[in-house]
């Protein structure tokens, strides 16, 4: 694989933390909240539970849900992965066409819970969210209070690069490794679920690079000539040429954002200096363009920033710090912690 930055320690847009801080203590300190942006039905073959979960996977949790209700690990649903060292509310399905519900807090020892049930019409699929709600307790804190209070409202107003986080890669990147076995033709992936782990890291170690190139070159945050866009809150998207005042200034303010690619195969949407830019990096990583491609996953694109809402930040004691955020579905919360943060995780 190529020597780029983005994967163990890609470069940071806001130049290097003022602070330095311990993360995730325990898990209370890192807290998750899904959210979503329609109303549940009341009615319908599924049922949707709202489940608070500590220091728990949620395939883990999911299989329980599962068992709980005497049908297959296919008959549940869940918007998306979330962090196991953290305490997370997290919405997941269940498939219960004309059955009663069982006792979903029956469990002995769990360490999840059940706090709201809804019946609903339709499965909860992958990304089937508006966002996610962050709370985060950063503890013995060495650097100026003030400094951190300044870099929060510089990110909140600007962005942040929207990296794919280091958990994408497996412990000590090992998807990628698997990944780069798989596309070489050196092993195979029948388990369908690890299959799509490792293509899935091949993807983001791509996107990653192509991000940090433009880190680096300063323009992650700017369109360049032929650059594809995306509205902010959608992943509706359209190329721009030649990008005028209009389109710059609604980049600034957030309402559109560059965008870098999902690899497979197909035409790249850009244009121009971006198609350049984005040719030259997958250069560099030849086994995972081609072999993505190859494995019939096609073109799609993900927004280079990621908007940092609700963005508070209080102080309980003075090496002890509070923030809150909200994320779009998709990001990683890490990628906002790096940039305020030298972490002793």
């Amino acid at each position: 694989m190529a020597e780029d930055p983005p994967l163990a320690e890609p470069p940071r847009a806001h130049g290097e933390p003022p602070l330095r801080a311990r993360l995730r203590a325990a898990p209370e300190d890192f807290r998750v909240r899904e959210t979503i942006n329609f109303a549940l039905e009341g009615a319908g073959e599924h049922v949707w539970l709202r489940v608070r979960k500590r220091d728990a996977n949620t395939e883990w949790v999911a299989r329980r849900l599962a068992e709980r209700a005497g049908v297959s690990a296919g008959a549940v649903g869940y918007a998306g992965l979330k962090d196991r060292r953290a305490v997370t509310e997290q919405w997941f399905s269940v498939h219960l066409p004309g059955r009663p519900e069982p006792d979903w807090n029956g469990g002995e020892g769990d360490d999840f819970r059940v706090l709201e049930a809804v019946r609903h019409s339709r499965k909860l699929r992958r990304g089937a969210l508006s966002g996610n709600a962050f709370r985060i307790v950063a503890r013995e804190i060495e650097g100026d209070p003030a400094e951190l209070a300044r870099r929060l409202r510089r990110i909140a107003e600007n962005g942040a690069p929207n990296y794919f986080g280091e958990q994408r890669f497996g412990r000590e990147g090992g998807n990628l490794e698997r990944a780069e076995a798989l596309l070489r033709g050196e092993e195979s992936a029948r388990d369908r679920h690890r299959r799509g782990l490792y293509l899935s890291a091949a993807r983001s170690a791509l996107f990653n690079a192509v991000l940090a190139r433009r880190v680096v070159r300063g323009d992650w945050n700017r369109p360049l000539p032929g650059e594809t866009l995306m509205l902010d809150g959608s992943h509706s998207i359209f190329t721009a040429t030649e990008p005028d005042a209009a389109i710059h200034r609604r980049v600034a303010e957030l309402d559109l954002h560059p965008t870098g690619p999902l690899w497979g195969a197909g035409e790249l949407p850009c244009e121009g200096q971006a198609r350049e830019l984005e040719r030259a990096v997958a250069a560099d990583w030849p086994i995972f363009r081609d072999g993505l491609a190859a494995q019939g996953l096609r073109q799609e694109r993900r927004a280079l920033r990621l908007r940092v809402g609700d963005a508070a930040l209080d102080w309980p004691d003075p090496a002890t710090a509070v923030l809150r955020f909200h994320l779009p579905a998709g990001a990683y919360a890490t990628t906002v912690l790096r940039e305020l943060f030298r972490s002793t995780d």
